[in-house]
């Protein structure tokens, strides 16, 4: 119990930074995509169906503030966090590369995805443009971000894993 309300008050912090305060700190009217390295942290940490249940909770909240139809963000992020759990098998406390490098990933098939549902579908072709203007500076962006949260999400869950394992 005390997991999943460590989990829903990070899904909340890092929804409202991401939505009202790196607003300001855009660079080309691009931000990075926090809600993206919560779930490809948690399920690298935690395992498949914790990426899968956060990425089903963090798109689901996606869905209802930003997207047209329900569940196009759930299934995406759902995805992410699923094939991103299948690393919690070689999961090490000392590599800070490995997430960093799903998160890049993780956002190139995001913005994919998006691409196919918000442009391809209506018409307008010109992926090369969209992967110059948006995909890939999210994603950089993305990555510099990530170097630091990750940093902050695997103390949190270290933290949370000790005073778990001291109870039992």
């Amino acid at each position: 119990m005390k997991r999943f309300l460590i989990y829903l008050s990070e899904i909340l912090i890092l929804f409202v930074i991401q939505t009202s305060t790196f607003h300001y700190f855009g660079l080309a009217d691009i931000m990075p995509n926090l809600l993206l390295i919560l779930v490809v942290s948690s399920a690298y940490m935690r395992g498949r169906l914790t990426g899968l249940g956060i990425g089903f909770f963090t798109g689901l909240l996606m869905d209802i503030v930003y997207g047209e139809l329900i569940g196009l963000y759930a299934f995406i992020y759902m995805i992410i966090g699923y094939f991103t759990g299948y690393a919690n098998k070689i999961y090490s406390d000392d590599d800070y590369t490995l997430p960093i490098v799903f998160a890049a990933v993780g956002d190139f098939v995001f913005g994919l995805y998006n691409y196919i549902f918000d442009f391809l579908l209506r018409g307008r072709l010109n992926l090369l443009f969209y992967f110059r203007r948006i995909i890939l500076p999210e994603m950089i962006y993305t990555i510099a971000v990530s170097i630091f949260l990750y940093k902050l999400l695997h103390m949190i869950n270290h933290h949370l894993e000790r005073k778990i394992n001291e109870e039992e």
